[in-house]
């Protein structure tokens, strides 16, 4: 009688099935919190900065004790809050870094998007600044971060321009920090007072801003027209408006 070898079944180890229990447990666990955090935002919304627990747990359908399963404490859900809002933010900003135009086309893209989001969330952008909410200091600043992220972008762009200029870019570091802090200040007061427009407050600081790139590219005995749009090339940077009327007139 001929023997039969028949396939045999790999079971998995008791080690593997735990890891992929883990695994599933902390995924579960990510989405929940992700869920808690958005009922968070909307519950800002409807009571404003000084939101309470018992809101936000009403508002995400939830008892107390189930939030406090997911946050280590109140602090713990302001600093997941302020993540999220930050992330939004930079959702908005990162494309616009890197978008062509004249330099006010771009300096008022960035202030709009800013304003604009600011705007729409005022109540969570004081709940995040403000930080009454959190019960005890936190282990990270979303807001400090958050800027230092919007700096450090600023910095890169600026240090490719000067490079290319052929001026020294050793500073653009302290002053893309010294921009963001100018810009947050004035929409903290702006948010406050809402004695002008959105679009006046982008004026006025683009003006601002552009006068200090301005200012910094005069000592070197160099004028650029803030509305020409600039493009980086191969052979650096050129002002695309007398660069294509040179081509048409060759042409």
């Amino acid at each position: 009688m001929s023997h039969i070898s028949r396939p045999v079944k790999a079971v998995p180890r008791d080690g593997a099935r735990g890891d992929a229990r883990r695994e599933r447990w902390r995924e579960h666990r990510e989405a929940r919190r992700a869920e808690f955090v958005e009922a968070t935002v909307r519950a800002i919304g409807k009571h404003g900065a000084e939101v309470g627990m018992d809101d936000i747990a009403a508002e995400a359908g939830v008892s107390k004790p189930v939030l406090y399963r997911h946050f280590h404490d109140k602090s713990d859900l302001y600093v997941a809050v302020g993540e999220w809002g930050a992330d939004l933010l930079m959702q908005r900003l990162r494309p616009l870094f890197h978008e062509g135009g004249s330099p006010n086309q771009r300096i008022r893209r960035l202030l709009d998007a800013y304003l604009g989001t600011i705007e729409q969330y005022p109540e969570l952008y004081r709940f995040v600044v403000q930080r009454d909410f959190a019960d005890r200091p936190v282990r990270s600043d979303p807001v400090s971060a958050e800027k230092t992220v919007i700096a450090n972008s600023l910095s890169r762009i600026l240090g490719e321009y000067l490079r290319l200029l052929g001026l020294d870019s050793g500073g653009v570091e302290v002053w893309s920090h010294g921009v963001v802090g100018m810009v947050q200040a004035s929409g903290d007061w702006w948010l406050d007072r809402q004695s002008m427009s959105r679009s006046d407050l982008t004026d006025y600081l683009a003006q601002i801003i552009w006068h200090a790139i301005d200012g910094v590219l005069r000592s070197a005995g160099l004028v650029i027209d803030p509305d020409e749009p600039l493009e980086i090339g191969e052979h650096g940077l050129r002002v695309v408006a007398e660069a294509d009327e040179e081509e048409a007139d060759h042409g």
